[in-house]
C-alpha cells in the first residue's frame, strides 16, 4: 500500500503501519502523554493481532499472505488470492474478531484483580490504571465494530459467506454491500447531526462506503474472470525478443506492433521479460543502446499456465505490479496476457452474474 512504512516482519509476513496511523500517537501524546503512548501501543498491537489471526487461518488454506497495512480505523491483511468456498471466507472472517473475544475473557478476570472493579470498569486515560482499563476495552470493541454485518468489516464477510450457501456468491455480496452502504449512510447522518459535527465519525463512514463498493467490484471481477482460462483468450500472434537486442531495437519493434511487454527467449528458452516500465525507464534516461539482458527481469517473475483462471492471472499482475505476464506451459513460451487483454474480456463479459 502506497504510504505504508514497514516496520517488520514475522512468520514471512511484512508488517508495515500507514503514515497517516501516526496521527493516533500525536493526537494521544498531546491529551495523554506517556499513558497515550501505552494506548496507541496496545491498540497497535490488538489490531496487529486480529490481522495475524485472519492471516494464519487464511494460510491454512492455502492462501498467501505477504503483508498486514495497519491504518487509524483498523488494518488490512493483503491476501494473495480470495477464499475458495463460504466456509473458508467464513473461518478466515471470524478469526479475527473471535481472537479479540477470547483475549478479553482471558484478561478479564486477572485485570479485575490487578486494577480493582473500579477502575477496571471506568477507563481513564488519566490515569495508568484507567488507561490499562482503557487499552483492554480496545478488544471487545474491535471484535464489535468489526462484527457489524456490513463491508467491510469482517461482519460483511461472515454474512456473505452464511448467504452465499443459498444464493450466488455475486447476489450474497451486493446483500453485504448495500447493508455496508446503509451503515455508512446511519453513520454519516449521526455524525452531521452531532454538535459539533464528529468529522472522525464521518471519515469512518466515507471509509465504509467507499470500501463496499470497492468489494462489490471484486466479487464482480471474481465472478466473470473466475470462470475463462487463460488459454481461451490467449492471441497465438506475439512478439520475443533476444537477450543482446537493444532497446533501440525494442522501441521499433513497438512502434511497428501493438504489443509494449516481450518475453526474451533463447533456444525456445524463457530466460526473463521486458515490461513496458523498463522500456520507459530506458527511454527516459537515455539508455538506448542497454542491452535487454540488462533490464530484463528474471528474479520473482510470476507465470502463468494456461489452464489459469484470468482473476488469478488479474492478481498476479497486481501483486507484482506488472501490466502483462509470460505464459508457460510444460517449459513451452504460449504467448503473454496484458492488462488490458484482462480488461476487455472483463467488460464484455461482467453482465448479468447475479
Amino acid at each position: 500500500m502506497r504510504g505504508a512504512i514497514k516496520l517488520f516482519k514475522i512468520m514471512g509476513i511484512s508488517v508495515e503501519m500507514h503514515i497517516s496511523f501516526l496521527i493516533l500517537p500525536f493526537f494521544f501524546w498531546l491529551m495523554y502523554g506517556w499513558k497515550g503512548i501505552f494506548i496507541i501501543f496496545a491498540i497497535f498491537t490488538c489490531v496487529a493481532a486480529h490481522e495475524f489471526s485472519h492471516s494464519m487461518v487464511a494460510k491454512k488454506y492455502g492462501i498467501n499472505v505477504d503483508r498486514i497495512t495497519l491504518l487509524p480505523i483498523g488494518g488490512v491483511a493483503n491476501m494473495r488470492s480470495l477464499p475458495e468456498t463460504p466456509t473458508q471466507e467464513l473461518m478466515i472472517s471470524i478469526a479475527g474478531p473471535l481472537f479479540n473475544i477470547v483475549l478479553t475473557v482471558i484478561l478479564f478476570y486477572p485485570l479485575k484483580i490487578l486494577l480493582g472493579p473500579y477502575h477496571l470498569f471506568h477507563p481513564d486515560p488519566l490515569t495508568w490504571p484507567g488507561a490499562v482499563a482503557y487499552a483492554y476495552w480496545v478488544n471487545p470493541v474491535l471484535a464489535g465494530f468489526n462484527l457489524i454485518p456490513a463491508f467491510p468489516m469482517d461482519g460483511g464477510r461472515i454474512l456473505r459467506a452464511i448467504l452465499a450457501r443459498k444464493f450466488s456468491y455475486m447476489k450474497a455480496t451486493k446483500i453485504a454491500v448495500n447493508l455496508g452502504h446503509g451503515f455508512a449512510l446511519l453513520f454519516a447522518f449521526w455524525a452531521l447531526s452531532m454538535r459539533p459535527p464528529n468529522f472522525i465519525l464521518l471519515f469512518i463512514a466515507l471509509f465504509i462506503f467507499v470500501a463496499a463498493s470497492q468489494e462489490e467490484s471484486i466479487a464482480s471481477m471474481k465472478t466473470t474472470l473466475g470462470g475463462i482460462r487463460v488459454k481461451e483468450v490467449l492471441t497465438k500472434e506475439f512478439y520475443t525478443l533476444s537477450p543482446d537486442a537493444s532497446i533501440a531495437e525494442v522501441l521499433n519493434l513497438i512502434l511497428h506492433s501493438h504489443q509494449e511487454d516481450f518475453p526474451v527467449v533463447a533456444e525456445d528458452k524463457l530466460l526473463g521479460f521486458l515490461p513496458r516500465e523498463k522500456i520507459i525507464y530506458a527511454l527516459h534516461e537515455k539508455h538506448l543502446d542497454k542491452k535487454v539482458s540488462e533490464l530484463m527481469i528474471v528474479d520473482d517473475l510470476p507465470i502463468l499456465s494456461g489452464d489459469e483462471y484470468l482473476y488469478s492471472a488479474y492478481n498476479k499482475m497486481e501483486n507484482s505490479k506488472l501490466k502483462a505476464l509470460p505464459v508457460v506451459e510444460n517449459g513451452k513460451l504460449l504467448g503473454i496476457i496484458t492488462l488490458e487483454d484482462v480488461s476487455r474480456i472483463y467488460s464484455l463479459f461482467s453482465k448479468g452474474e447475479i
